[in-house]
């Protein structure tokens, strides 16, 4: 098992995965004795955060789902060619908020637009320009619980954070949940499943563990 040099961390809505990603930091520098870079999707440089702020705009109609596909694959690239690839070539370990599986569980799945669909356009977004080949990461840590206790956790907690895809149906945040599952159930090497649903004194314990095994 290699040493992750880029992390990706993703789960649903209330998932806890922001929080837990804070709080694991300081042991990824630990093990790896390398700086950390933590960046997030969609942003984590100017032009990308700029997208960012257009995507969190409701608008009346709401915005067509290609759109959203297209815009969020825009960002990634940036995210790709100004900030993940410069850290990595840099020596540095990439921690991510989101990436590439976010489109695909998101809009692949709770747009309905396909996963095979999504992945195609993102072909071209990950792709490193220097060597053709696909930036993807070397360890995902997906954080799964009940869409009703994610929600309820939004709904409480985040009041002041609440944007349009939390307001999304109780379907659609299903079908993101059953896609991220189905990533999960394809990739097991990549993906690791934290049961988000306990205390989040054992979700960190949980993490810790992804963490410790991979340098170990």
């Amino acid at each position: 098992m290699g040493m992750p040099n880029f992390i990706t961390f993703e789960g649903p809505e209330g998932a806890g995965k922001t929080t837990a990603i804070q709080a694991i930091l300081p042991e990824i520098e630990k093990l790896s004795q390398k700086q950390v870079l933590l960046t997030r999707e969609p942003g984590g440089n100017q032009m990308a955060e700029a997208i960012r702020d257009l995507l969190k705009v409701q608008t009346d109609p709401a915005i067509d789902s290609w759109t959203e596909v297209f815009l969020l694959a825009a960002a990634r690239r940036e995210h790709v060619v100004q900030t993940i690839l410069p850290a990595l070539e840099a020596g540095q370990v990439v921690v991510s908020d989101r990436y590439l599986d976010s489109s695909l569980a998101y809009q692949g799945g709770g747009r309905d637009l396909g996963l095979k669909s999504v992945q195609e356009i993102n072909d071209f977004a990950i792709q490193n320009p220097q060597t053709g080949k696909p930036v993807l990461p070397d360890l995902t840590i997906y954080f799964d619980l009940p869409v009703e206790v994610g929600l309820e956790r939004v709904f409480k907690n985040r009041t002041e954070k609440i944007d349009r895809l939390d307001k999304e149906k109780l379907s659609f945040h299903k079908k993101v949940r059953e896609s991220y599952l189905a990533l999960a159930k394809k990739e097991p090497k990549r993906i690791k499943l934290i049961d988000a649903n306990q205390p989040k004194e054992a979700v960190l314990s949980a993490v810790n563990d992804v963490i410790q095994e991979y340098w170990r």
